[in-house]
């Protein structure tokens, strides 16, 4: 896809939210109203995001990294990130994101993905839900084993006049997400009711959040969004 016809304008960027609004707007009735995932009620999650915010820190060398990139001629100044609070990736590396902001002078917006109404279209469409921004995420789709998802969170990376430089979605590569979680923890088990695993997922799975595991994976999150964009200061492009 040719990024360079962007549907992000200067105007377009400054409309999403800072990371402070963003926490408040969690929070926020208007939020509350929408459709969480695959359509269910949301629940106030602020207080997690608030909390995984505090104990986010950037090591040494990740910040001397993005101050580095942030230097360079045609470096990284502006991060556009797609994001809903119901997902674990999100709450996981958005406050990470905010905290290289904070440590760069990067400028950092949030936009919901979806409107009022979940999205799980392959093809998302403005007209479908007009208070989402399926533009911006149709420019974004993460295409993998044949199909199309609205995978989320995408972290976009941008020079100053919002030149495209690059991209993350989701997760970082060590997390190997899908084996881990959907055959792992996800996966019924011989002898359980539904409803018996129902709640060991929802057990499991936030253990697995509240481990130190997911915050190895916030960091290489990082790690792996500075490795990229070194190699496309560096080289021009990605291989």
């Amino acid at each position: 896809m040719d990024r360079t016809k962007s549907v992000v304008t200067p105007e377009r960027f400054d409309s999403g939210m800072t990371f402070e609004r963003y926490l408040a707007y969690i929070a926020s009735p208007e939020n509350l109203e929408r459709e969480g995932s695959g359509g269910e009620g949301r629940k106030d999650l602020s207080g997690v995001v608030r909390a995984w915010y505090a104990a986010s820190r950037l090591s040494d060398h990740q910040a001397a990294g993005w101050t580095w990139l942030c230097a360079q001629p045609g470096g990284p100044a502006k991060i556009l990130v797609l994001s809903e609070d119901w997902s674990s990736d999100c709450r996981r590396d958005v406050p990470m994101l905010a905290r290289v902001a904070e440590a760069t002078g990067m400028e950092l917006r949030i936009f919901n993905r979806d409107g009022r109404k979940f999205s799980k279209s392959q093809r998302p469409e403005v007209e479908g839900d007009p208070d989402s921004n399926a533009d911006i995420m149709a420019a974004f789709m993460n295409a993998k084993n044949g199909q199309r998802f609205q995978s989320i969170p995408v972290a976009v990376f941008y020079t100053r006049d919002l030149q495209y430089l690059y991209h993350y979605t989701e997760f970082p590569a060590i997390y190997h997400k899908d084996r881990v979680v959907y055959e792992g923890i996800r996966a019924a088990r011989f002898g359980e009711t539904p409803q018996q695993t129902q709640e060991r997922v929802a057990r499991e799975f936030g253990a697995l959040q509240q481990s130190p595991f997911f915050r190895v994976w916030a960091c290489a999150g990082i790690d792996e969004m500075l490795s990229a964009l070194h190699e496309r200061l560096v080289m021009g492009s990605l291989a």
